[in-house]
């Protein structure tokens, strides 16, 4: 039991030693930092108190919270003064007496009234009647009958002219009969041409000068080819009838014949002039067909025009009905300028044989008097002598004569 009792103590004393050396160790190197802080310190910069124990300078300050920024202020951009926006035109009052222009047809007819009715605004004669039907067309006369319905329209609106366009809703079946026809076989042909004429015949019935406007091309290239052909059928019935076919396909198509949604507008800038469809008509495509019946309008309303000056009719303020001259009136003066053609042969004599004496009715004599050219040879001396070797000059006497 001894010897376990000595065994047990010598390793106790082995774990304290193990135990209590490493501390004064760290006791001794502890005390000696102590000892030389100052002077570390000084050379270092820091201190063992420092590093336990900061000051409270040395203490680690929260970040202060800087205020944002201020705002940039928005920069207030004068804008330049805006012209007030154009007034509109003056409206012009029409006159009780004013002519009428009767538009009737489908949807292109009640454009075109558009863009005639802007075409005679300013123009206090000259009034505008729409009466189109849109839906309308030669081929659903269970719808409309246009070839009937025409004379109960002129009679109620009493027109100076008449200005038809339709066609635009006619491809389709027709009814011959019992029998439903497609469009353009010759049963349908031969039934669409009768229509037309029946159509053109009312309006020459009524008396009243008409002018037929055309189809324009289409976006679709078979309304475009049905079209075409239709126009053949509408140029018939308007001329077998005493009327006049105005043609307005290349005012919507391109030097090759084919359909474009924009081009030249009246002012001959480039405007779009069809609708996305391919169909209608935008505001400048609606003038541009007015554009086209407008000078057949004003030819048979007899209106003064700059272009229509000296057509025969007495002169009245622009837009005015031209009025017609008394009866009796000595006719005016006319002057016209002769057409002379500077390399003509027979203004040096060129077409006279050589040393004739010619007269010709000149064009400059103010008298209208024949004008006497002297084609004989050059006296000796004179300017226009070009003879050589040149002849002496025949000496004058006192009185003029010639002496050798």
């Amino acid at each position: 039991m001894a010897a376990q009792e000595v065994m047990a103590r010598r390793r106790a004393k082995v774990a304290w030693n193990r135990l209590w050396l490493p501390a004064l160790v760290m006791l001794a190197i502890a005390a000696s930092a102590l000892l030389h802080a100052p002077a570390m310190a000084q050379e270092q910069g820091w201190s063992l108190r420092d590093l336990l124990f900061p000051r409270r300078s040395e203490r680690v300050q929260p970040m202060k919270k800087f205020p944002p920024p201020p705002k940039a202020k928005k920069r207030t951009v004068k804008k330049p003064a805006t012209t007030a926006p154009e007034p509109p035109p003056p409206v012009v009052e029409k006159a009780p007496d004013a002519r009428v222009v009767l538009v009737i047809g489908d949807f292109l007819a009640a454009g075109l009234a558009e863009g005639l009715g802007d075409a005679f605004a300013e123009n206090p004669h000259v009034r505008v009647v729409d009466r189109s039907n849109g839906s309308s067309g030669f081929v659903r006369d269970d719808y409309y009958d246009w070839p009937g319905e025409a004379r109960a329209v002129i009679e109620a609106e009493k027109p100076a002219v008449i200005v038809a366009m339709l066609g635009s809703n006619d491809r389709q079946q027709m009814k011959v009969g019992d029998v439903s026809e497609a469009p353009r076989t010759e049963g349908w042909s031969k039934q669409y041409d009768a229509r037309t004429q029946a159509f053109g015949k009312a309006m020459a019935d009524s008396k009243v000068p008409f002018l037929w406007v055309g189809m324009p091309a289409f976006k679709s290239s078979k309304m475009t080819a049905d079209m075409l052909a239709f126009n053949d059928v509408y140029r018939s019935a308007a001329q077998k009838n005493g009327g006049e076919f105005i043609d307005i396909w290349d005012g919507f198509t391109d030097e090759n014949g084919a359909f474009v949604s924009a081009g030249p507008d009246i002012n001959g800038q480039q405007a779009r002039l069809r609708a996305d469809d391919g169909i209608n008509m935008t505001r400048a495509g609606k003038r541009k067909i007015a554009f086209y019946a407008e000078k057949p309008l004003t030819k048979i309303l007899v209106l003064a025009t700059p272009e229509g000056a000296g057509s025969g009719a007495a002169h009245a303020p622009a837009g005015e009905p031209a009025r017609e001259p008394e009866a009796g009136a000595a006719p005016a003066a006319v002057y016209r300028t002769v057409p002379m053609l500077l390399s003509d042969p027979a203004l040096d004599g060129g077409s006279e044989l050589l040393g004739a004496t010619t007269a010709r009715r000149g064009s400059g004599a103010p008298d209208g008097k024949a004008a006497v050219i002297d084609l004989s040879p050059a006296e000796p001396g004179r300017a226009d002598d070009f003879s050589w070797p040149q002849k002496p000059a025949a000496a004058k006497d006192v009185t003029g004569a010639t002496t050798p």
